[in-house]
Protein backbone atom coordinates (compact mmCIF):
# COMPACT_ATOMS: atom_id res chain seq x y z
CA UNK A 1 0.00 0.00 0.00
CA UNK A 2 1.61 3.13 -1.20
CA UNK A 3 2.23 6.01 1.54
CA UNK A 4 2.37 9.40 2.14
CA UNK A 5 5.34 11.33 2.90
CA UNK A 6 5.90 15.36 4.53
CA UNK A 7 8.26 17.66 5.90
CA UNK A 8 7.39 17.03 9.49
CA UNK A 9 5.89 12.94 9.48
CA UNK A 10 8.75 11.61 11.38
CA UNK A 11 8.16 14.17 13.92
CA UNK A 12 4.50 13.54 14.47
CA UNK A 13 4.19 9.65 13.55
CA UNK A 14 4.54 8.62 17.08
CA UNK A 15 3.73 12.10 18.82
CA UNK A 16 0.43 11.13 20.54
CA UNK A 17 2.35 8.86 22.52
CA UNK A 18 4.87 12.22 24.04
CA UNK A 19 1.54 14.11 24.60
CA UNK A 20 1.61 14.97 28.42
CA UNK A 21 -1.28 13.41 30.46
CA UNK A 22 -3.73 16.06 31.50
CA UNK A 23 -6.83 15.83 33.94
CA UNK A 24 -10.18 17.13 33.06
CA UNK A 25 -11.58 19.90 35.92
CA UNK A 26 -15.23 19.72 36.00
CA UNK A 27 -16.59 23.21 35.50
CA UNK A 28 -20.31 22.99 35.92
CA UNK A 29 -23.06 20.71 34.73
CA UNK A 30 -25.98 22.29 33.08
CA UNK A 31 -29.72 20.79 34.14
CA UNK A 32 -28.56 18.43 37.09
CA UNK A 33 -25.58 17.51 38.89
CA UNK A 34 -24.10 14.90 36.84
CA UNK A 35 -23.71 13.93 33.28
CA UNK A 36 -22.25 11.33 30.96
CA UNK A 37 -22.56 13.96 27.92
CA UNK A 38 -19.14 16.11 28.44
CA UNK A 39 -18.05 19.29 26.72
CA UNK A 40 -14.11 20.22 26.61
CA UNK A 41 -12.26 23.29 26.25
CA UNK A 42 -8.90 23.08 24.90
CA UNK A 43 -7.10 21.50 22.73
CA UNK A 44 -8.32 18.26 21.13
CA UNK A 45 -5.01 16.56 21.41
CA UNK A 46 -4.41 16.85 25.09
CA UNK A 47 -8.35 16.25 25.47
CA UNK A 48 -8.40 12.69 23.30
CA UNK A 49 -5.51 11.70 25.35
CA UNK A 50 -7.06 13.01 28.72
CA UNK A 51 -10.16 10.69 27.52
CA UNK A 52 -8.05 7.35 27.53
CA UNK A 53 -8.71 6.08 30.67
CA UNK A 54 -11.70 5.89 30.76
CA UNK A 55 -12.96 5.80 26.98
CA UNK A 56 -10.05 3.81 25.07
CA UNK A 57 -11.68 1.49 22.75
CA UNK A 58 -15.45 2.27 23.74
CA UNK A 59 -16.23 5.03 21.34
CA UNK A 60 -19.10 3.87 18.88
CA UNK A 61 -19.26 6.18 16.35
CA UNK A 62 -17.36 9.80 15.63
CA UNK A 63 -18.26 12.47 13.84
CA UNK A 64 -15.72 15.33 13.27
CA UNK A 65 -15.73 18.27 11.25
CA UNK A 66 -11.87 19.26 11.06
CA UNK A 67 -10.22 22.16 9.17
CA UNK A 68 -10.58 21.81 5.26
CA UNK A 69 -7.56 24.13 5.19
CA UNK A 70 -8.59 26.43 2.50
CA UNK A 71 -6.79 29.47 3.43
CA UNK A 72 -9.39 31.69 4.87
CA UNK A 73 -8.48 33.16 8.08
CA UNK A 74 -11.28 35.91 8.85
CA UNK A 75 -14.04 33.93 10.33
CA UNK A 76 -14.59 32.89 13.90
CA UNK A 77 -13.61 29.12 13.02
CA UNK A 78 -9.87 29.31 11.89
CA UNK A 79 -10.43 27.17 8.96
CA UNK A 80 -6.99 27.00 8.32
CA UNK A 81 -3.57 25.27 9.77
CA UNK A 82 -1.85 29.14 10.05
CA UNK A 83 -3.52 29.41 13.41
CA UNK A 84 -1.00 30.79 15.98
CA UNK A 85 -1.80 28.11 18.26
CA UNK A 86 -1.29 25.38 15.75
CA UNK A 87 1.91 27.35 14.28
CA UNK A 88 3.61 26.93 17.89
CA UNK A 89 2.38 23.79 18.52
CA UNK A 90 4.19 22.64 15.33
CA UNK A 91 7.00 24.62 16.49
CA UNK A 92 7.22 22.99 19.59
CA UNK A 93 7.27 19.52 18.01
CA UNK A 94 8.53 19.76 14.14
CA UNK A 95 10.57 22.56 15.39
CA UNK A 96 13.19 24.37 12.47
CA UNK A 97 12.29 22.39 10.17
CA UNK A 98 8.54 23.23 10.48
CA UNK A 99 9.45 26.70 9.03
CA UNK A 100 9.55 25.56 5.91
CA UNK A 101 6.15 23.27 5.67
CA UNK A 102 3.66 24.13 3.20
CA UNK A 103 0.17 24.57 4.47
CA UNK A 104 -0.81 20.85 3.40
CA UNK A 105 2.43 19.59 5.54
CA UNK A 106 0.83 21.51 8.51
CA UNK A 107 -2.58 19.98 8.11
CA UNK A 108 -0.97 16.60 8.01
CA UNK A 109 1.14 17.36 10.90
CA UNK A 110 -1.90 18.34 12.74
CA UNK A 111 -4.36 15.55 11.86
CA UNK A 112 -2.00 13.03 11.70
CA UNK A 113 -1.14 12.53 15.92
CA UNK A 114 -5.56 13.17 16.31
CA UNK A 115 -6.31 10.30 14.27
CA UNK A 116 -4.42 8.36 16.24
CA UNK A 117 -5.65 8.87 19.21
CA UNK A 118 -9.12 8.86 17.61
CA UNK A 119 -8.45 5.07 16.78
CA UNK A 120 -7.00 4.12 20.03
CA UNK A 121 -10.61 5.36 21.36
CA UNK A 122 -12.45 4.14 18.75
CA UNK A 123 -14.45 0.83 19.37
CA UNK A 124 -13.34 -2.79 17.76
CA UNK A 125 -17.06 -2.36 15.48
CA UNK A 126 -16.72 1.69 15.68
CA UNK A 127 -17.32 4.15 12.87
CA UNK A 128 -15.24 7.37 12.13
CA UNK A 129 -16.65 9.96 9.80
CA UNK A 130 -14.48 13.05 8.52
CA UNK A 131 -16.30 15.86 6.69
CA UNK A 132 -13.79 17.38 4.01
CA UNK A 133 -13.43 18.71 1.32
CA UNK A 134 -11.01 18.88 -2.09
CA UNK A 135 -8.47 20.60 -0.55
CA UNK A 136 -7.33 17.53 2.10
CA UNK A 137 -8.95 14.81 0.12
CA UNK A 138 -6.41 12.86 -0.87
CA UNK A 139 -4.00 13.13 1.94
CA UNK A 140 -6.66 12.39 4.30
CA UNK A 141 -7.60 9.07 2.62
CA UNK A 142 -3.89 8.25 2.49
CA UNK A 143 -3.40 8.63 6.32
CA UNK A 144 -6.26 7.56 7.07
CA UNK A 145 -5.80 4.20 5.34
CA UNK A 146 -1.97 4.21 6.86
CA UNK A 147 -3.38 4.45 10.71
CA UNK A 148 -6.97 1.93 10.08
CA UNK A 149 -5.66 -0.02 7.34
CA UNK A 150 -6.46 0.13 3.76
CA UNK A 151 -9.63 -2.05 3.90
CA UNK A 152 -11.39 -0.16 6.46
CA UNK A 153 -11.89 3.11 4.59
CA UNK A 154 -15.20 3.95 2.13
CA UNK A 155 -15.54 7.28 1.11
CA UNK A 156 -19.08 9.05 1.01
CA UNK A 157 -20.51 11.99 -0.95
CA UNK A 158 -22.65 14.51 0.73
CA UNK A 159 -24.51 16.90 -1.25
CA UNK A 160 -24.39 20.59 0.04
CA UNK A 161 -26.21 22.68 -2.04
CA UNK A 162 -29.57 21.33 -3.06
CA UNK A 163 -30.24 23.57 -6.29
CA UNK A 164 -29.72 21.91 -9.23
CA UNK A 165 -27.09 23.37 -11.93
CA UNK A 166 -28.00 24.60 -15.38
CA UNK A 167 -25.93 22.56 -17.85
CA UNK A 168 -26.45 24.87 -20.73
CA UNK A 169 -23.81 27.23 -21.83
CA UNK A 170 -21.13 25.53 -18.96
CA UNK A 171 -18.22 27.88 -18.26
CA UNK A 172 -17.00 26.60 -15.43
CA UNK A 173 -17.75 23.76 -12.88
CA UNK A 174 -19.58 24.60 -9.56
CA UNK A 175 -18.84 22.39 -6.64
CA UNK A 176 -21.91 21.06 -4.85
CA UNK A 177 -20.71 18.39 -3.05
CA UNK A 178 -18.24 17.61 0.09
CA UNK A 179 -17.10 14.06 1.31
CA UNK A 180 -17.65 12.30 4.03
CA UNK A 181 -14.50 9.83 4.96
CA UNK A 182 -15.53 6.53 6.95
CA UNK A 183 -13.19 5.27 8.97
CA UNK A 184 -13.81 1.54 10.65
CA UNK A 185 -11.37 0.18 13.80
CA UNK A 186 -12.17 -3.54 11.84
CA UNK A 187 -14.41 -3.36 9.36
CA UNK A 188 -14.82 -7.06 9.10
CA UNK A 189 -16.24 -7.19 12.55
CA UNK A 190 -18.73 -4.14 12.08
CA UNK A 191 -22.05 -5.24 12.35
CA UNK A 192 -23.89 -1.82 12.39
CA UNK A 193 -24.64 0.52 9.56
CA UNK A 194 -22.84 -1.18 6.52
CA UNK A 195 -21.98 1.34 4.40
CA UNK A 196 -23.59 -0.20 1.27
CA UNK A 197 -27.00 1.94 -0.65
CA UNK A 198 -30.40 1.07 0.09
CA UNK A 199 -32.49 -0.41 -2.29
CA UNK A 200 -34.60 1.05 -5.17
CA UNK A 201 -38.15 1.41 -3.70
CA UNK A 202 -41.20 0.34 -6.01
CA UNK A 203 -44.30 1.88 -6.07
CA UNK A 204 -45.69 -1.61 -5.58
CA UNK A 205 -44.33 -3.76 -2.31
CA UNK A 206 -43.47 -7.28 -2.54
CA UNK A 207 -43.67 -9.92 -0.39
CA UNK A 208 -43.37 -13.07 -2.22
CA UNK A 209 -43.09 -15.08 0.97
CA UNK A 210 -45.77 -13.61 2.62
CA UNK A 211 -42.96 -12.52 5.68
CA UNK A 212 -45.75 -11.69 8.69
CA UNK A 213 -43.07 -8.74 9.26
CA UNK A 214 -44.43 -6.96 5.58
CA UNK A 215 -43.27 -5.89 2.53
CA UNK A 216 -39.15 -5.93 1.37
CA UNK A 217 -36.68 -5.31 -0.84
CA UNK A 218 -33.47 -6.78 -1.29
CA UNK A 219 -30.39 -5.46 -1.13
CA UNK A 220 -26.69 -6.20 -1.87
CA UNK A 221 -24.98 -7.95 0.48
CA UNK A 222 -21.93 -9.07 -1.19
CA UNK A 223 -19.28 -7.75 -3.82
CA UNK A 224 -19.37 -8.46 -7.54
CA UNK A 225 -15.38 -8.23 -7.45
CA UNK A 226 -14.59 -10.66 -4.52
CA UNK A 227 -10.90 -10.72 -3.08
CA UNK A 228 -10.33 -14.28 -1.80
CA UNK A 229 -7.94 -13.20 0.54
CA UNK A 230 -10.71 -11.33 2.59
CA UNK A 231 -11.93 -12.86 5.96
CA UNK A 232 -15.61 -12.65 4.50
CA UNK A 233 -14.73 -14.31 1.65
CA UNK A 234 -17.07 -17.92 2.30
CA UNK A 235 -19.76 -20.37 0.91
CA UNK A 236 -23.28 -20.11 1.80
CA UNK A 237 -26.15 -22.84 0.64
CA UNK A 238 -29.36 -21.94 -0.62
CA UNK A 239 -32.36 -24.22 0.62
CA UNK A 240 -32.07 -25.39 -2.62
CA UNK A 241 -28.47 -26.89 -2.19
CA UNK A 242 -26.70 -24.20 -4.63
CA UNK A 243 -23.75 -23.09 -3.24
CA UNK A 244 -22.57 -19.19 -3.92
CA UNK A 245 -18.96 -18.58 -3.12
CA UNK A 246 -18.02 -14.49 -2.79
CA UNK A 247 -16.84 -11.52 -0.42
CA UNK A 248 -19.63 -10.53 1.62
CA UNK A 249 -20.39 -7.51 3.50
CA UNK A 250 -21.28 -9.31 6.56
CA UNK A 251 -19.22 -11.99 8.73
CA UNK A 252 -19.96 -15.84 7.84
CA UNK A 253 -21.39 -15.90 11.53
CA UNK A 254 -23.53 -12.87 10.88
CA UNK A 255 -24.67 -14.18 7.64
CA UNK A 256 -25.39 -17.54 9.00
CA UNK A 257 -27.51 -15.07 11.79
CA UNK A 258 -29.63 -13.24 9.34
CA UNK A 259 -30.69 -16.74 7.26
CA UNK A 260 -32.18 -17.96 10.39
CA UNK A 261 -34.13 -15.55 10.77
CA UNK A 262 -35.09 -15.54 7.51
CA UNK A 263 -33.54 -12.14 6.17
CA UNK A 264 -31.78 -13.43 2.95
CA UNK A 265 -32.96 -14.09 -0.16
CA UNK A 266 -31.94 -16.63 -2.96
CA UNK A 267 -33.40 -15.11 -6.41
CA UNK A 268 -33.86 -17.44 -9.06
CA UNK A 269 -35.83 -19.84 -7.46
CA UNK A 270 -32.49 -20.46 -4.78
CA UNK A 271 -30.19 -20.28 -8.06
CA UNK A 272 -29.58 -16.67 -7.62
CA UNK A 273 -26.71 -14.64 -5.91
CA UNK A 274 -28.07 -13.90 -1.96
CA UNK A 275 -29.67 -10.59 -0.92
CA UNK A 276 -30.91 -9.04 1.80
CA UNK A 277 -34.63 -9.01 2.71
CA UNK A 278 -34.98 -4.78 3.79
CA UNK A 279 -38.54 -4.22 5.36
CA UNK A 280 -40.07 -0.95 4.35
CA UNK A 281 -39.78 -0.26 8.26
CA UNK A 282 -36.47 -0.98 8.52
CA UNK A 283 -34.30 0.22 5.66
CA UNK A 284 -32.05 2.55 7.42
CA UNK A 285 -31.29 -0.81 10.40
CA UNK A 286 -29.00 -1.81 7.60
CA UNK A 287 -28.32 0.30 5.06
CA UNK A 288 -26.75 4.00 4.35
CA UNK A 289 -26.73 5.51 0.97
CA UNK A 290 -22.86 6.42 -0.25
CA UNK A 291 -24.29 9.45 -1.86
CA UNK A 292 -26.23 11.74 0.37
CA UNK A 293 -28.29 14.08 -1.33
CA UNK A 294 -31.06 14.39 1.31
CA UNK A 295 -29.58 14.75 4.59
CA UNK A 296 -29.92 18.57 4.30
CA UNK A 297 -27.75 21.26 3.12
CA UNK A 298 -25.71 23.59 4.11
CA UNK A 299 -28.39 26.12 3.98
CA UNK A 300 -30.03 24.61 5.90
CA UNK A 301 -27.63 24.43 8.57
CA UNK A 302 -27.21 28.45 8.45
CA UNK A 303 -31.39 28.50 9.41
CA UNK A 304 -30.61 26.66 12.08
CA UNK A 305 -27.57 28.20 13.77
CA UNK A 306 -29.75 31.63 13.29
CA UNK A 307 -33.14 29.45 14.62
CA UNK A 308 -31.15 28.74 17.55
CA UNK A 309 -28.61 31.71 18.42
CA UNK A 310 -30.23 34.23 16.61
CA UNK A 311 -27.18 35.03 14.07
CA UNK A 312 -26.96 33.03 10.67
CA UNK A 313 -23.20 34.51 10.66
CA UNK A 314 -21.78 34.10 14.22
CA UNK A 315 -20.80 30.33 12.70
CA UNK A 316 -19.66 30.49 9.06
CA UNK A 317 -19.36 26.80 8.47
CA UNK A 318 -21.87 24.40 10.42
CA UNK A 319 -22.84 21.30 9.22
CA UNK A 320 -26.83 20.83 9.09
CA UNK A 321 -28.12 18.46 12.28
CA UNK A 322 -30.06 16.21 9.50
CA UNK A 323 -26.36 15.23 8.25
CA UNK A 324 -25.17 14.28 11.71
CA UNK A 325 -28.11 12.89 12.96
CA UNK A 326 -29.12 10.13 10.06
CA UNK A 327 -25.20 9.40 10.18
CA UNK A 328 -25.60 8.25 13.73
CA UNK A 329 -29.16 6.79 13.25
CA UNK A 330 -27.93 4.34 10.63
CA UNK A 331 -24.71 3.43 12.69
CA UNK A 332 -24.85 3.53 16.38
CA UNK A 333 -26.93 1.58 18.99
CA UNK A 334 -29.62 3.48 21.44
CA UNK A 335 -26.60 3.11 24.12
CA UNK A 336 -23.96 4.10 21.73
CA UNK A 337 -21.15 7.21 22.89
CA UNK A 338 -20.40 9.91 20.32
CA UNK A 339 -17.59 11.84 19.92
CA UNK A 340 -16.67 14.91 18.12
CA UNK A 341 -13.03 16.05 19.46
CA UNK A 342 -13.98 19.52 16.23
CA UNK A 343 -17.08 20.18 17.64
CA UNK A 344 -17.73 23.92 16.20
CA UNK A 345 -21.07 24.99 16.61
CA UNK A 346 -22.38 21.89 18.68
CA UNK A 347 -23.88 20.37 15.69
CA UNK A 348 -22.70 16.53 16.95
CA UNK A 349 -24.52 17.16 20.59
CA UNK A 350 -27.50 18.62 19.14
CA UNK A 351 -27.63 15.93 16.71
CA UNK A 352 -27.81 13.31 20.23
CA UNK A 353 -29.95 15.17 21.41
CA UNK A 354 -32.56 15.37 19.03
CA UNK A 355 -32.40 11.46 18.18
CA UNK A 356 -32.65 10.53 21.71
CA UNK A 357 -35.64 12.48 22.15
CA UNK A 358 -37.14 10.77 18.86
CA UNK A 359 -36.47 7.02 19.19
CA UNK A 360 -36.27 6.95 23.53
CA UNK A 361 -32.47 6.30 22.80
CA UNK A 362 -29.59 7.11 25.63
CA UNK A 363 -26.39 7.99 23.22
CA UNK A 364 -24.54 9.73 25.09
CA UNK A 365 -22.35 12.86 23.67
CA UNK A 366 -18.23 13.54 23.82
CA UNK A 367 -17.69 17.09 22.42
CA UNK A 368 -14.18 18.79 22.20
CA UNK A 369 -13.76 22.66 21.12
CA UNK A 370 -10.41 24.42 21.62
CA UNK A 371 -11.44 27.79 20.69
CA UNK A 372 -12.63 30.33 22.90
CA UNK A 373 -16.47 30.37 21.69
CA UNK A 374 -16.75 26.89 23.35
CA UNK A 375 -18.58 28.53 25.62
CA UNK A 376 -20.28 31.09 23.92
CA UNK A 377 -21.39 28.95 20.33
CA UNK A 378 -20.91 25.24 21.45
CA UNK A 379 -22.44 24.92 24.95
CA UNK A 380 -24.98 27.71 24.11
CA UNK A 381 -26.29 25.40 21.50
CA UNK A 382 -26.49 22.72 23.71
CA UNK A 383 -28.54 24.85 26.64
CA UNK A 384 -30.72 26.20 24.44
CA UNK A 385 -32.02 23.00 22.65
CA UNK A 386 -32.11 21.40 26.16
CA UNK A 387 -34.56 24.23 26.74
CA UNK A 388 -36.01 24.46 23.95
CA UNK A 389 -35.95 27.02 21.24
CA UNK A 390 -37.90 28.71 18.66
CA UNK A 391 -41.42 26.14 18.34
CA UNK A 392 -39.04 23.40 19.64
CA UNK A 393 -40.10 21.24 22.95
CA UNK A 394 -37.86 21.21 25.93
CA UNK A 395 -35.78 17.80 26.15
CA UNK A 396 -35.22 15.95 29.01
CA UNK A 397 -30.93 16.30 29.22
CA UNK A 398 -27.92 17.74 30.59
CA UNK A 399 -24.09 17.94 29.90
CA UNK A 400 -20.56 18.55 32.04
CA UNK A 401 -18.53 21.51 31.09
CA UNK A 402 -14.92 20.49 31.60
CA UNK A 403 -11.68 22.75 30.87
CA UNK A 404 -8.06 21.25 30.50
CA UNK A 405 -6.89 20.81 34.25
CA UNK A 406 -2.98 20.15 35.68
CA UNK A 407 -0.65 17.52 34.18
CA UNK A 408 -0.64 14.41 35.84
CA UNK A 409 3.50 13.88 36.62
CA UNK A 410 5.99 16.91 35.93
CA UNK A 411 8.77 17.17 33.27
CA UNK A 412 10.54 14.71 35.48
CA UNK A 413 8.11 12.07 35.67
CA UNK A 414 7.04 13.15 39.49
CA UNK A 415 3.25 12.45 40.38
CA UNK A 416 2.22 16.33 40.14
CA UNK A 417 0.90 17.12 43.94
CA UNK A 418 -2.05 19.31 42.63
CA UNK A 419 -3.67 16.66 41.10
CA UNK A 420 -6.65 14.94 42.73
CA UNK A 421 -5.75 11.73 44.30
CA UNK A 422 -9.24 9.72 43.00
CA UNK A 423 -7.53 10.86 39.48
CA UNK A 424 -4.63 9.63 40.29
CA UNK A 425 -6.03 6.13 41.62
CA UNK A 426 -8.31 5.94 38.24
CA UNK A 427 -5.41 6.70 36.24
CA UNK A 428 -3.03 3.69 37.53
CA UNK A 429 -6.03 1.29 37.69
CA UNK A 430 -6.46 1.71 33.73
CA UNK A 431 -3.00 1.49 32.66
CA UNK A 432 -2.69 -2.22 34.90
CA UNK A 433 -6.45 -3.00 33.77
CA UNK A 434 -7.85 -1.03 30.83
CA UNK A 435 -10.36 -0.18 33.14
CA UNK A 436 -12.59 1.94 35.93
CA UNK A 437 -12.67 1.80 39.05
CA UNK A 438 -15.61 0.26 40.03
CA UNK A 439 -15.16 -1.55 43.36
CA UNK A 440 -14.49 -0.39 46.94
CA UNK A 441 -13.63 -1.93 50.17
CA UNK A 442 -12.73 -1.15 53.47
CA UNK A 443 -9.05 -0.13 52.68
CA UNK A 444 -8.93 3.23 50.86
CA UNK A 445 -5.55 2.01 48.54
CA UNK A 446 -7.73 -0.44 46.96
CA UNK A 447 -8.21 -0.13 43.57
CA UNK A 448 -10.44 -3.22 42.41
CA UNK A 449 -10.10 -6.67 41.49
CA UNK A 450 -9.23 -7.85 37.47
CA UNK A 451 -8.44 -11.01 36.22
CA UNK A 452 -7.91 -12.40 40.15
CA UNK A 453 -5.43 -10.39 40.53
CA UNK A 454 -6.01 -7.65 43.72
CA UNK A 455 -4.53 -3.96 43.25
CA UNK A 456 -3.40 -1.27 45.77
CA UNK A 457 -2.31 1.79 45.12
CA UNK A 458 -0.68 2.93 48.69
CA UNK A 459 0.15 6.59 48.12
CA UNK A 460 0.03 10.12 50.18
CA UNK A 461 1.38 13.03 49.08
CA UNK A 462 2.63 14.20 52.30
CA UNK A 463 4.85 11.18 53.28
CA UNK A 464 6.35 8.14 52.10
CA UNK A 465 4.78 5.35 51.70
CA UNK A 466 6.49 1.79 52.92
CA UNK A 467 5.11 -1.93 51.56
CA UNK A 468 6.03 -3.56 54.96
CA UNK A 469 3.94 -6.41 57.36
CA UNK A 470 2.57 -3.51 59.02
CA UNK A 471 0.91 -2.69 55.72
CA UNK A 472 -0.04 -6.22 54.64
CA UNK A 473 -1.83 -6.71 58.09
CA UNK A 474 -4.37 -3.85 56.59
CA UNK A 475 -5.29 -5.47 53.94
CA UNK A 476 -8.39 -7.87 53.31
CA UNK A 477 -7.16 -9.93 50.08
CA UNK A 478 -9.18 -11.92 47.97
CA UNK A 479 -6.60 -13.33 45.25
CA UNK A 480 -3.36 -14.94 45.82
CA UNK A 481 -2.51 -12.84 43.34
CA UNK A 482 -1.48 -9.06 44.21
CA UNK A 483 -0.02 -6.10 42.67
CA UNK A 484 0.91 -3.39 45.42
CA UNK A 485 2.77 0.27 44.73
CA UNK A 486 4.20 2.14 46.95
CA UNK A 487 6.89 4.99 47.55
CA UNK A 488 10.03 1.78 48.97
CA UNK A 489 9.38 -1.96 50.11
CA UNK A 490 11.37 -3.45 52.85
CA UNK A 491 10.16 -7.10 52.25
CA UNK A 492 12.32 -9.27 51.03
CA UNK A 493 12.33 -11.06 47.97
CA UNK A 494 11.23 -14.55 49.27
CA UNK A 495 8.51 -12.56 51.23
CA UNK A 496 7.20 -11.18 48.58
CA UNK A 497 6.75 -14.98 46.40
CA UNK A 498 5.46 -15.73 49.48
CA UNK A 499 2.50 -13.53 49.80
CA UNK A 500 2.38 -13.42 45.79
CA UNK A 501 2.93 -9.81 45.95
CA UNK A 502 4.72 -7.86 43.01
CA UNK A 503 6.44 -4.43 44.03
CA UNK A 504 5.91 -1.47 42.28
CA UNK A 505 7.39 1.34 43.12
CA UNK A 506 5.98 5.09 42.39
CA UNK A 507 6.18 6.94 40.64
CA UNK A 508 9.26 4.78 38.29
CA UNK A 509 6.86 2.06 37.66
CA UNK A 510 3.61 3.99 36.91
CA UNK A 511 3.01 3.80 33.01
CA UNK A 512 2.92 6.79 31.08
CA UNK A 513 0.35 6.62 28.48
Amino acid sequence: MPTLNWIGKDKVVSHHQEVPFKVLKKEYTFNGDKSDNLIIHGDNLVALKSLLPKYENRIDIMYIDPPYNTGNENWVYNDNVNDPRIKKWIGEVVGAEGEDLSRHDKWLCMMYPRLKLLHKLLSDTGILFISIDDNELHNLILICKEIFGNANTDILIWRKNGRQSNTKNIVRFKTTHEYVVACFKNKAKTQIGKIKHLPNWKKEKKNVDKDPRGPWESGIISKEQSRPDSPNYYSITSPSGNVTTREFYYPKEELLRLLADNRIYFPKAGEGVPRLKIFENEEQEYFFDSIMDQFATFTDAKGEIEEILGDRNIFPTPKPVKLVKEIIRATSKKDSIILDSFAGSGTTGHAVLDLNNEDGGNRKFIMVEMMDYCEDITSERMRRVINGYSDKEPINDSFTYYSLGDNLFDNFGNINPAVDIQDLRQYVYYTETKKDITQMNENKYYLGTNYKTDYYFYYEKDKVCELNYSFLSTLNRKNDSIIIYADTCTLGENDLNNFGIIFKKTPRDIVKI
